[in-house]
Formats: C-alpha cells, sequence, structure tokens
C-alpha cells in the first residue's frame, strides 16, 4: 500500500509517501520553488518523492489531503456571516479563490497530478484527513511509543484550534477534547507577532528568540501579563482559553489585531518591520510567551488528569516553540514528551499518509525503536557536484574518506572559518539538523554577530544553536531533554557561565546582546538557554564525526549549528542553492559532499 500525502494552499505545502506504514520520503515545495514558506500546490515535492520511490503516479494506491476544504468553507462562511457586515473586503478577497479552486480539491489534485503524470486520467482514490488529525498521526506515528496522549496546538485547521486525546498502536487516534475557532492559542501568539513587526505564520520564532531579552522582574512585563489576562484572554482551569474579540481581526479582516486599541491598551505602537527594537518590545514578547507557556502547562496538566497516560505527544505550529516545550518537560507531568520534527503543516503531510497507512491496512503502531529519521529529501552523487564545480571552474579539494573530509573542515572551523556543510539528504521540516547547515566555532565572542550581520543578513538580537554529541552534552549543558531535532531547550552549565553585571537588565538590547554569557558565547543566549541539537552517531555518523574531529583539535564538543539560507530564503536544497547561497554571503568555506571549495 503506497499512499501519497499532501499539504498546500495555507502555508509549509509538503508532500510525503509512506508504503505499509513507513515514511519513505518527504519534501516541502518551498525547497525547490524558493519560495520560502510556499504555499502552492506541492507538483515538485511529489515529482521529487515519486521519482525517488522509484514509483510514476499510478503506482499510488491512495492520496490523502491533510485537511477537509468543506468544514474549512463553512467555518469561514459561519465566521462572514457572524461578523457581517464587517469583513465584507476580506470575504470578497477570499470568495473567487475558494469558488474557483479549494472547493473542487479532488478535482484541482487530479488535474495537476496528470499533468504530472502525462496520462488522460487519474483514478486513484483521493480522501481528506481532519487537520488535527494530521497533526497526531504525524506525531505519534513518528514517536517511540506505542501508546500516548497527545495534543496538537496551532492556528486553526477546520474549527479546532486545540485538540487533545489518546493515541494507541492498535486503535488509532482517539479525539477526548477539542478547542474551536476563534479562540486559539496559536492565533494568540501571532497576533502579538503580527504587532511587533514580524512576519505572521513566519516570524513567530524571531519573537521567541526576543522574548528572553525582556526583564522578567520588571513591573512592566507583570503589567504586560496582566493586561493580557484581564482583556485579551480569560484562561479557564484546564488550559481552554476564550478571547476577547474586540481586540482581534483576524476572523473577518486582512490584519491580525487593531492596532489602535492594542496601543491604548500596552502604551506602545505597533512596530513596523524596518523599526529599531527596544526593551519595550522585548518585555511585550516576554509577556506574551509566559501567557503561552501558561495555557499550555494548563492543557498539559488537563490532559494528562483525563488521559491518564505517561507518555505525551506534541504537534501542531505552537509545537515548534521548543521554549514552551522545555517548560513543559521540566514539569515532569509525562514521563517523556515527544515533539514531531515538522510540527507545522509541512508535517500536515506526513500524517495525514501515516493516518491512512494505519487506518486503512488495520496495522497496528509498536513505537519506533530508533529516533524518526528526518533525513528524507534531496541528495546529490559526487558525479553531479564534480560536473557542477567544472562548469563554474571553482577550484576543489576531493576526498576519498569521511574521516579525512570531517578532520580538514574541523581545521578551517577552528581557524574561524564558517562553513557551509552540505552532505546527504535534505531535512524534513524548519531546522536543519547537520545536512544543511552553516557551521562555526561556538567558542568565538564575536561569531555570533558576524553569523547574523555578514552570513544571514538578518536581525542581530537572533540567537543561534548548539550541536554537540550525545555524550558528550552533559559536560556542557544541565540535564534536560536530548533533543535531536532542536525542540528543546537547555541551559549552559552553571560552572561554564559567566556573572553577569547586579545591572545586566538595565542594559539595552544590543549590550545585553555583546555582553559574553558563557565559555560558548556564541550560542549562549541571554538567559543562559541554548536550544540544543543532540546528535547521536547512529542518526548522522558524518555529522557526528564532523563535530568529535573539532573537539579532538580544540577540546571543545560544541559547534553552531546554523540553517544553510539567507534571510527571506528557504534552506538550500541542490548543489546550485548552496552555490548561490556561499557567493552571495560571507561564508569562507563550502563542502559538497566529498569536496571543499575555499573562497
Amino acid at each position: 500500500m503506497k499512499i501519497l500525502g499532501i499539504s498546500a494552499y495555507y502555508h509549509d505545502s509538503a508532500a510525503a509517501i509512506v508504503q505499509d506504514g513507513k515514511v519513505l520520503y518527504a519534501a516541502q515545495e518551498e525547497r525547490f520553488s524558493r519560495i520560502k514558506n510556499d504555499a502552492s500546490f506541492p507538483e515538485q515535492a511529489i515529482a521529487y518523492c515519486l521519482h525517488e520511490a522509484g514509483l510514476v503516479v499510478d503506482d499510488i494506491d491512495q492520496i490523502v489531503f491533510y485537511d477537509k476544504p468543506y468544514l474549512k468553507f463553512e467555518r469561514l462562511l459561519e465566521t462572514y456571516y457572524a461578523f457581517a457586515p464587517r469583513g465584507f473586503r476580506s470575504f470578497a478577497m477570499a470568495m473567487p479563490v475558494w469558488l474557483k479552486e479549494k472547493l473542487f480539491m479532488k478535482q484541482v489534485i487530479r488535474k495537476r497530478l496528470k499533468a504530472l503524470a502525462q496520462t488522460k486520467t487519474i483514478k486513484i482514490p483521493i480522501h481528506f484527513s481532519e487537520h488535527h488529525l494530521s497533526h497526531a498521526a504525524s506525531a505519534f506515528y513518528t514517536s517511540p511509543f506505542d501508546r500516548s496522549a497527545y495534543l496538537t496546538v496551532d492556528g486553526v485547521g477546520e474549527w479546532v484550534t486545540t485538540s487533545y486525546g489518546v493515541a494507541c498502536g492498535e486503535r488509532g487516534v482517539e479525539v477526548r477534547g477539542e478547542l474551536h475557532f476563534p479562540d486559539s492559542v496559536g492565533l494568540l501568539y501571532s497576533s502579538f507577532t503580527y504587532f511587533l513587526g514580524f512576519e505572521v505564520n513566519a516570524g513567530e520564532y524571531k519573537m521567541m528568540g526576543l522574548a528572553p531579552y525582556g526583564n522578567p522582574n520588571s513591573e512592566r512585563v507583570l503589567d504586560f501579563i496582566h493586561l493580557i489576562r484581564e482583556n485579551l484572554v480569560d484562561i479557564k482551569p484546564d488550559g481552554s482559553i476564550k478571547l476577547n474579540s474586540a481586540y482581534f481581526e483576524y476572523s473577518v479582516g486582512l490584519r491580525m489585531v487593531n492596532p489602535k486599541k492594542w496601543q491604548k491598551l500596552f502604551g506602545v505602537k505597533r512596530r513596523l518591520p524596518e523599526e529599531v527594537l527596544d526593551q519595550t518590545h522585548a518585555d511585550l514578547a516576554m509577556a506574551a510567551q509566559k501567557v503561552t507557556e501558561e495555557v499550555l502547562l494548563k492543557l498539559m496538566k488537563h490532559v494528562k488528569q483525563e488521559t491518564g497516560e505517561s507518555n505525551l505527544c506534541l504537534a501542531g505550529g505552537v509545537a515548534l516553540n521548543c521554549v514552551a516545550n522545555s517548560v513543559l518537560f521540566a514539569e515532569k507531568v509525562f514521563d517523556d514528551i515527544y515533539v514531531q520534527p515538522a510540527a507545522g503543516d509541512a508535517g500536515g503531510a506526513l500524517g495525514a499518509a501515516l493516518a491512512a497507512s494505519y487506518l486503512s491496512e488495520d496495522r497496528c503502531f509498536h513505537g519506533l525503536e530508533q529516533p524518526f529519521d528526518v533525513y528524507l529529501g534531496s541528495q546529490y552523487s559526487n558525479q553531479y557536484i564534480e560536473r557542477l564545480l567544472r562548469k563554474h571552474q571553482y577550484k576543489y579539494q576531493y576526498f576519498e574518506r569521511t574521516e579525512e573530509l570531517t578532520k580538514v573542515t574541523a581545521q578551517y572551523i577552528a581557524d574561524k572559518k564558517v562553513v557551509g556543510w552540505f552532505r546527504g539528504r535534505t531535512e524534513f521540516g524548519p531546522r536543519a539538523l547537520g545536512n544543511r547547515s552553516i557551521l562555526a566555532d561556538a567558542t568565538d565572542p564575536d561569531m555570533q554577530y558576524n553569523l547574523n550581520m555578514k552570513i544571514k543578513f538578518r536581525e542581530g538580537f537572533r540567537p543561534f544553536a548548539p550541536v554537540v554529541c550525545e555524550e558528550d552534552y552533559e559536560a556542557y549543558f544541565d540535564l534536560s531533554k536530548h533533543s535531536y531535532y532542536m525542540l528543546f531547550t537547555s541551559m549552559v552549565k552553571e560552572s561554564l557561565r559567566e556573572v553577569l553585571p547586579k545591572d545586566f537588565y538595565e542594559y539595552s538590547l544590543e549590550e545585553k546582546r555583546k555582553l559574553r554569557k558563557s565559555s560558548l558565547p556564541a550560542v549562549t543566549h541571554v538567559d543562559f538557554s541554548a536550544r540544543v541539537q543532540v546528535v547521536k552517531k547512529e542518526l548522522n555518523p558524518a555529522f557526528w564525526r564532523l563535530v568529535q574531529s573539532f573537539k579532538q583539535l580544540t577540546g571543545t564538543g560544541v559547534l553552531i549549528n546554523t540553517s544553510f539560507n539567507i534571510k527571506d530564503e528557504p534552506i538550500v536544497n541542490s548543489p546550485e542553492d548552496a552555490f548561490r547561497c556561499f557567493e552571495k554571503s560571507g561564508m569562507d568555506i563550502l563542502v559538497l559532499e566529498n569536496y571543499i571549495i575555499e573562497k
């Protein structure tokens, strides 16, 4: 049974192929189109998955779309009707697209696949999974558990914004409770993202990175938290919420909030994207993050109480908030928490296919023995790369043995060079996990700023993630969740931290950023946290060996690992993408499989 899962038409379109319950390949459309968060039909991602699996369209037994368009359309009509005449402009813009395309998704899918297959008809059965079922299945069927509780939290699917229940290897996913639109934790967080000048559905992680610059003990942060609780959101003991619709416009408008009302409430003007960030913005981001964590904690405790399960699976866009994930894990309400690495809408393609595979074939899931292999995308041969190098007339070094390649690369990093590292298959999900990465020395105090300004061309406050081999984790970080996917944070060990000045919280954002906080200054955030990627040798042997080579050279077993891209571009997918990024940025070294190019 070969099943094609598809997510499209909102953000992060993707495709995945599952055969007999096993994920074969998965890819996001943005990696091929080079449009960040591309929402279009994932034609190129589908073509890639089919090609890699050695299949043509007619070999597919079943196609599953990740949500139910009719239910979503129902929600839109009911919402516009409830708020009429408000929202007419938004209604007039949305309806032509729905009436022409989105309501007729089966025909759209058949038409697009017919062009891809170059055949007259596509007779494959097409099914539609409920949005939050796709999220739940994507987490449970890639987890190490044979049964668990699950919690999915995002902006909105069809009607549902939050869902919880029990997932069992024998019986599948059983829903126990839901929260419906317009009351949404994800949309609450995105509203603050919008108000602080970041792009909705793309800039939430920027707000998460800004939040630790806030002063946790200041009257302003406490006042902001109070204002949010008293005016924007009513938080119930079970974690369900009720949003005050007077302050939000996403139900019927073309923006998330009414800026004038928010300015009057918080005494802060809506920041425009090009405007400078200041302490007030950081304090508001911290307040929003703290309220979000409060809601998620209450939700988690309620899920535990209702299900009695030992383990928890998380998915949905909010599950990409690694700071909140760590707060949940630290509470020890559940023995273990698993977060699906492509927890947002891209992972919906994966979940839709997996749900159909286990449901239609009456198959029992026993939990994965090894961590879920996220390296599901494109890969390129040395022969392909050598032809490209010759075409561009680049000088290069070729290393037949991976051990020699990693030693030479580690020496470059030790010499304070910035390395673009391109090996193996592209990662599925928003994080570069050692196959499409930019790597640098975490002990260099200037590296965090240099990477942001000269390599990534992005905001200077943004933190970078450290990568450490599993066996070395406890030498650098306090005991916490070992995340192979950068989905939890850890605190840098106290013995490695610097003592902060007593007036640290009176510093400006830039002064806080510049102050050395530990012996790993380039990856230690202002609150001593770090979004750690733990590398397991069995999962990525070449990357593990590189980190070990650097440790042997320098005595430090930690590197900076950030995604191989520049601002507003997706992570590189092909050697050509890597070349363009290398040439446009301040990177010094490019590793393409077994080849090293020096700028």
